[in-house]
């Protein structure tokens, strides 16, 4: 029986690429590995949002309501135009990144500097524009009231639109206690205590006559459901939150037991608050890619400005670098497309 030995000086291909198994350098075979390992794991975290999205679809916070600021405009709504704005400019760096990939195949430097520099840019305005989301999600715009349930009540005018605690909660006397780990209960410290007591709201609001009570369920719009509720939405919202009567918005208000101002992990004043966990867990993580693809596309970028690669006369280095550019770009359309637009 004969054997046959395959060495690096042999001119046999395996697999037809020889020592580049199917025609790729060992570099790039290994970036599509870790790609595809990655993609499994957003995989997995979208998954997962799914499922608990539909198991809590009636009480689910909905993102023309939540993802409303804009910067330079406070105070006017403008739902999902900043992330839509954001998104425009990651996948336009992703079209400055091929054309560096190209600019190198043909290695020509100075369009490879331009054009790298350029999706430098773009990543850093998306990573800045991210922080800056985040920043307004925690803070919160309007403020709710947490019962002893678990359940979130927002505040409305007679129009249904949304009120905050700042406009309507009375001004109380009386002095306010944080507990420190060494008076809190379990040695446990609380967090920030929140700009109105519980008590200075439900005093505003029984003061404010033209007020309702706002709970999490979400009801299908239809004409006739929507002049029952009094809400003069727009009916091409499709989805709305239910609104008490007068006398349930007092009943219910009266087993509040936190105020909620902003969202965090533990509590959430735009709804459900699993939705916030996975926002800030998912987001984050695919903002820690873009961050690293942003420091690894500056490394190269200094090694293509000193001429490494030209004296190499190879540009693989920014192939390789494109080649995950391109997988967080596709990953945030599909991170956009199930928080914002779905």
């Amino acid at each position: 029986m004969e054997a046959t030995v395959t060495t690096a000086n042999s001119e046999d291909k395996t697999w037809g690429g020889g020592n580049e198994p199917m025609g790729a350098s060992y570099g790039k075979m290994m970036m599509w590995f870790f790609i595809m390992s990655d993609a499994l794991t957003f995989s997995g975290f979208l998954a997962a949002y799914g499922l608990s999205r539909f198991k809590f679809i009636e009480t689910w916070p909905l993102a023309d309501e939540v993802f409303t600021h804009f910067p330079f405009l406070h105070g006017v709504s403008a739902p999902m135009y900043y992330v839509a704005l954001m998104t425009f400019i990651l996948i336009f760096s992703s079209v400055t990144m091929v054309l560096a990939v190209d600019a190198g195949h043909q290695m020509k430097k100075n369009k490879v500097i331009v054009y790298m520099f350029l999706t430098i840019i773009g990543g850093l305005i998306f990573v800045g524009s991210q922080a800056w989301e985040w920043k307004n999600f925690i803070k919160g715009e309007y403020g709710a009231v947490e019962t002893k349930g678990g359940s979130l009540l927002q505040f409305v005018d007679k129009d249904g639109n949304r009120v905050a605690l700042a406009d309507f909660a009375s001004t109380l006397h009386g002095e306010r206690v944080q507990h420190t780990s060494n008076k809190g209960t379990w040695f446990l410290s609380e967090g920030e205590l929140p700009s109105y007591s519980l008590a200075e709201v439900q005093a505003g609001f029984k003061a404010h006559p033209e007020l309702s009570v706002r709970i999490e369920s979400i009801y299908e719009a239809t004409p006739d459901n929507v002049k029952d509720a009094k809400i003069n939405h727009d009916l091409s919202k499709f989805k709305h939150k239910t609104v008490l009567s007068r006398e349930e918005s007092i009943s219910r208000l009266a087993d509040g037991h936190y105020v909620v101002e902003g969202a965090n992990l533990i509590r959430n004043e735009y709804g459900n608050k699993l939705f916030a966990d996975f926002f800030f867990f998912i987001t984050g993580f695919h903002g820690f890619h873009v961050f690293s693809g942003v420091i690894l596309n500056i490394i190269v970028f200094f090694n293509v400005l000193i001429g490494t690669y030209e004296k190499r006369r190879s540009y693989e280095m920014v192939e390789k670098v494109g080649l995950y550019w391109h997988f967080v770009d596709l990953v945030w359309v599909f991170v956009f497309t199930v928080f914002y637009l779905v």
